[in-house]
């Protein structure tokens, strides 16, 4: 009998938490819409005053402080891809996962547009939502570059993996992550 009262309070417990959880997930989805906003203002208006060069260039200095900027604690907001053009921006082990999934999902004729994945991963909350090539995107990660353009990206980022995209690709994703206050049980 000592166990009913402790399976209701168990029970209270983890609805109180699965509650919580969507209050957090539904504050961190709302931090997606805004970063994505300003990272496109951002390439937009350093594509209309220089073109795809100085887009590069803007990105590379921009685009950390941007995520930065939004990453309001207790949360942290970035992009990452399978084939990153900045290796800061590598993905983990559940983000790859996560962007193979995407992938796989696109491949079966999925939509892209507001693909998802929240999971609780070691205690933190972790949110991922796919982002598609678009038409500004191929000027500096599509499939025909321009040789100053590719000259600039290989400047600045010897490594980079991000080009040969279609439009409508599976680009990458948008990750967020958050520390949990009290660990699920």
């Amino acid at each position: 009998m000592r166990t009913l009262p402790m399976l209701l309070c168990l029970g209270l417990s983890l609805g109180a938490q699965a509650e919580d959880l969507q209050k957090l997930t539904a504050e961190g989805k709302a931090l997606i819409p805004p970063f994505q906003q300003q990272l496109m203002a951002t390439v937009k208006n350093a594509m209309q005053s220089g073109g795809p060069v100085v887009a590069v260039e803007s990105c590379q200095l921009l685009a950390p402080q941007i995520a930065s900027q939004h990453s309001q604690q207790p949360w942290s907001v970035g992009r990452t891809s399978l084939q990153v053009r900045n290796p800061a921006n590598a993905a983990d082990a559940w983000e790859q996962q996560v962007l193979q999934e995407f992938a796989q999902q696109q491949a079966s004729g999925q939509p892209l547009a507001g693909m998802q994945k929240v999971a609780v991963v070691d205690n933190e909350l972790r949110i991922m939502q796919a982002i598609a090539v678009g038409e500004p995107c191929l000027a500096c990660h599509g499939k025909n570059l321009k040789p100053e353009v590719a000259a600039k990206i290989d400047q600045l980022y010897p490594k980079d993996q991000a080009r040969g995209y279609d439009p409508g690709q599976l680009r990458g994703a948008f990750t967020l992550r958050r520390t949990l206050d009290n660990p699920l049980e």
